[in-house]
């Protein structure tokens, strides 16, 4: 397995702790043929075997055996403080697939699971499964989940719930907590050996460069730039960006007390355990630039190998400040697109920004909104746009609207040309927490269907798909508050 370091001081060898009777929760075939899985004509493995695998019951499968599963340790800041180090708390990498590392999350205690128990609820189990593979389909960066799988071992959190594992698969792990894990303890060859690792498998690109470390860095500084502005573009809030759970790679990983947006508000907060706010929504472009600081810090001894302390520091400074030029950069493109626009406009910025704060004010369906623009047309009347019923201050809106209207003027494309190409950016279907809580609640009781026309449903985003309405549409009243902890 080339992607994660060895020995006693990366990791260690740990292997997962058995569930009784398990049962397949959730599946994933598109995730399956990535990793070469022999599926059956019911879409699940043929090979039965691999029920108890992925429960975390045996290691062989197939002509698959995993030898030495894994834990690996690393450190970071928890909400704004340094927690000294971590680990895969409740993870263990079973090992590589088709160049892919496969991970059970909820597997048993590891050495790094501190108080915990190293086990993952079905709750949480079902919203990481869903939630990645949704972000897959949306085109996001992100761990996929290959499947859940059950039981009815129960597990205490705030009540007494039953266990879930919940097998999930990327390239690397690897986090911006890894780099501070070896630069806290100053041990520079392994931080030189991760960032090595890095360049060869992941950043090649990087490895020709005058300054390789210095490129590295800007490269996942970029990479989690536009991975931030795409979470700004659909609603989405990851709910717990401390620097052990930012990827290397740029992609989004733990899923916890994650959300989508349903009404907007701009300072929502998803993670009810976050009291301050430091992660709402509008901060999560802050708070990815002050992770990228964190790395960079990790990385100042590797460039200090080439440059002086004060010339490291310059460096990774000048460096740094490129983060929100780039998110700026993605982020603008991608809000450009989202109103059907590609031709550009001094004035797109002002008019990006003056509807979101009328969003925010009405608190308008963030996706519903974004997705019925395409129906307006260049030479609609403000009397056709049943959208400005969704908003209170009518003469402000109006006025957007008329801005809006002549700024399409300027567009070459037809209407019907700009409806598809925003269809394909603007989705119809997202993780709402209400739909992932129905499927939950269904799945507690032993019923699995909804869990699966939800992966159905959400693998396919930007289609119409008629004959599942209802899943488009915003929470009802009941269900508009679902609180979601880390615990989640």
């Amino acid at each position: 397995m080339p992607f994660t370091l060895r020995g006693n001081d990366a990791c260690q060898a740990t292997l997962p702790t058995s569930i009784s009777k398990p049962y397949w929760v959730a599946f994933s075939p598109s995730v399956a043929r990535l990793l070469n899985l022999k599926l059956g004509s019911n879409g699940l493995p043929s090979n039965p075997d691999w029920l108890e695998v992925l429960a975390g019951n045996q290691l062989k499968a197939d002509e698959i055996e995993f030898v030495e599963p894994i834990a690996s340790v690393y450190s970071g800041h928890q909400f704004g403080v340094w927690a000294g180090q971590l680990g895969d708390g409740r993870a263990i990498l079973l090992g590589d697939m088709n160049g892919l590392e496969l991970q059970l999350k909820g597997a048993g205690k590891t050495p790094y699971s501190r108080m915990g128990d190293g086990r993952a609820v079905l709750r949480s189990s079902i919203r990481e499964f869903l939630c990645s593979e949704a972000m897959h389909a949306l085109g996001i960066p992100t761990s996929r989940a290959l499947a859940v799988v059950g039981s009815k071992q129960t597990v205490l959190r705030e009540t007494m719930e039953t266990a879930a594992v919940c097998a999930r698969v990327a390239p690397s792990f690897i986090r911006i907590g890894h780099f501070e894990h070896f630069a806290s303890l100053q041990s520079n060859a392994r931080l030189k050996e991760l960032a090595d690792l890095m360049l060869a498998y992941f950043y090649p690109e990087c490895s020709a460069d005058q300054d390789p470390y210095l490129s590295l860095f800007k490269a996942i500084s970029a990479r989690n730039a536009k991975l931030t502005a795409q979470w700004q573009s659909v609603g989405f809030c990851h709910g717990v960006l401390n620097s052990d759970n930012i990827s290397a790679l740029g992609l989004t990983i733990d899923y916890g007390p994650f959300g989508f947006l349903d009404s907007f508000e701009i300072d929502h907060i998803c993670n009810h355990s976050d009291h301050g706010g430091r992660y709402a929504y509008h901060r999560q472009p802050q708070i990815m630039h002050w992770n990228m600081a964190c790395l960079a810090s990790a990385m100042l001894p590797l460039l200090e190998l080439n440059h002086s302390d004060e010339e490291s520091q310059a460096l990774l400074r000048s460096a740094l400040e490129e983060f929100p030029l780039n998110y700026a950069r993605e982020w603008l493109h991608l809000f450009r697109s989202k109103l059907g626009l590609q031709i550009e406009q001094e004035g797109d910025v002002q008019l990006i920004k003056r509807l979101l704060q009328a969003m925010h004010d009405s608190r308008v369906d963030f996706t519903s909104f974004f997705r019925g623009l395409g129906n307006i047309k260049k030479d609609s009347l403000l009397t056709d746009l049943l959208q400005r019923n969704e908003f209170v201050d009518r003469e402000n809106i109006d006025q957007w609207f008329n801005d809006y209207l002549n700024r399409l003027q300027l567009e070459a494309l037809s209407d019907q040309s700009r409806k598809e190409m925003m269809n394909r950016i603007n989705p119809k279907f997202i993780l709402r927490n209400y739909l992932a809580q129905t499927a939950i609640e269904k799945a507690q009781q032993d019923d699995f269907s909804e869990v699966e026309r939800l992966l159905q449903i959400l693998s396919n985003p930007f289609d119409e798909q008629k004959d599942f309405e209802s899943y488009s549409q915003p929470p009802p009243v009941d269900m508009q508050h679902i609180a979601v902890s880390c615990s989640s």
